[in-house]
């Protein structure tokens, strides 16, 4: 008879998850960060997240810290990636796995509770000193946004059910950093198939009113 698993013979690394939820105020992409109220990094500034417990999925336990920290919920949550360098955090081996989400930040009021004080959005450009790796994740997850920029609908959250083809460029441009040629984002972002003409125009415009588009589909698209 095979001798029965011991699940003591192994270590146990911690597992935690951390969400990355981007949103455009004022012109400028920001992110979601929480001020820690307890040890280590007590007082700094971080993404919102905590340890996966027994009973839950990954995705159950990003849900439930980034509403338990922010006050936030309800948000369409893509897995990024798994951080796991062995020093990343003081307290034991602790292993992360990390979500995005973008998101139109009048929809919801922040709040913060449980061991965090405060939640706050920061401009991705004028960013605090991070605890434990988040600098590095933020970094990691602005790359990849703005890759999927061009083959996913991941802009869907800032934007109206319906736009115009300007509103969309400018989402782009914020996202990017960058100011892009009219005439070959028009081009390229039809060639998508990811938008569709509505057949209506904007309204209280005298003069060539623009066509207003909205996306083939109303959920978050990622075809990686």
């Amino acid at each position: 008879m095979k001798d029965k698993y011991d699940a003591t013979k192994y270590e146990r690394p911690s597992v935690t998850v951390d969400v990355l939820l981007f949103t455009v105020e004022d012109n400028e992409l920001k992110v979601l960060l929480v001020k820690r109220d307890e040890a280590p990094f007590e007082d700094s500034w971080a993404l919102p997240g905590g340890f996966v417990k027994m009973n839950e999925s990954l995705d159950e336990a990003a849900d439930r810290e980034l509403s338990e920290e922010t006050g936030v919920r309800n948000l369409y949550l893509e897995q990024l990636y798994t951080f796991g360098n062995p020093n990343r955090d003081p307290r034991t081996r602790v292993i992360t796995i990390t979500y995005m989400a973008l998101t139109a930040k009048s929809e919801w009021k922040l709040k913060s509770s449980g061991d965090v004080k405060e939640a706050k959005f920061f401009s991705v450009g004028k960013l605090p000193k991070l605890a434990f790796d988040h600098t590095e994740i933020i970094k990691y997850g602005l790359q990849r946004l703005r890759n999927k920029l061009g083959y996913t609908n991941i802009v869907l959250g800032l934007l109206p059910g319906s736009f115009t083809l300007t509103e969309l460029q400018r989402v782009y441009e914020i996202i990017l950093k960058t100011k892009i040629d009219k005439r070959n984002f028009r081009k390229k972002i039809l060639s998508t198939g990811l938008i569709v003409a509505s057949g209506k125009k904007l309204e209280g415009i005298a003069h060539r009113p623009a066509m207003l588009y909205s996306f083939k589909n109303k959920k978050v698209v990622i075809t990686d």
